[in-house]
């Protein structure tokens, strides 16, 4: 059997988790009180994005999309959409004119946005990091730093689910440790780039964009592997399948 071990949420400065895996949610949704029918299928990107806009959510959505997996892949078996969802304005919904307009924003997070997420579940369907312009600016490094960043940083937040350490099967933790390591090498670009700007340097900044490209592959294939591991213990868990005792790390 795989073994676990405990890792701990190096913080920078700064059941499969479908909402639909219950039967009586094939038609309806309950999340505290509040009822929604189900969507067909997952609401266009642009929408979601102008609902976060609309209630003036402080997580960008490339943050929003990786947050969501990482609790959606986390070990935890108690967890559910609305707490992290609550999580983009700091712990509260914002406030609605209407229950109309507050079922449209979970419809779009939930039953689009998340729903969609969880088929990153499988080995077939990876998980792509935000698509980000290629113009070979200082300005563009300093972006494309700080979207790697706030994607990381998104996906472990929704990984530790609020903890300050987890139990994780190996690979996980091995991904895990990787992206932790990523994430403090995009910071660590930002910084520098945002400190001390060079005057744009036009082969140079092609060729640093380049290894941006290459570590983005890089953060992509991690994040899939930490998913797939924890959604295979996950599935072992609910089979009734026994664990050896956790590694404290």
């Amino acid at each position: 059997m795989k073994s676990f071990i405990r890792v701990l949420q190096q913080r920078c400065p700064q059941d499969t988790r479908s909402s639909t895996a219950r039967p009586e949610a094939d038609k309806l949704v309950c999340l505290q009180g509040v009822t929604m029918k189900k969507t067909a299928k997952s609401p266009a990107e642009k929408a979601v994005k102008a609902l976060l806009a609309k209630y003036a959510c402080p997580v960008p959505f490339h943050a929003v999309r990786t947050r969501f997996l990482g609790n959606i892949a986390t070990p935890a078996m108690s967890t559910s959409p609305l707490p992290i969802v609550k999580g983009l304005w700091g712990g509260e919904l914002p406030p609605f004119d209407s229950m109309d307009d507050l079922n449209e924003l979970l419809e779009a997070l939930v039953q689009g946005l998340w729903n969609d997420l969880t088929r990153h579940q499988k080995r077939s369907q990876p998980f792509r990091l935000t698509r980000l312009s290629m113009d070979a600016t200082a300005a563009q490094v300093a972006r494309y730093a700080r979207v790697r960043f706030e994607e990381l940083d998104g996906f472990l937040e929704g990984l530790f689910n609020g903890e300050e350490a987890i139990d994780l099967p190996e690979h996980a933790h091995e991904a895990v440790g990787r992206l932790q390591e990523l994430r403090a090498m995009m910071a660590g670009i930002r910084e520098l780039v945002t400190r001390e700007p060079q005057p744009d340097d036009r082969p140079q900044l092609e060729t640093t964009f380049r290894h941006l490209q290459e570590l983005t592959r890089i953060m992509e294939t991690e994040i899939h592997e930490a998913v797939l591991s924890c959604a295979r213990v996950r599935h072992q868990r609910l089979d009734g399948i026994p664990f050896a005792k956790p590694t404290l790390h």
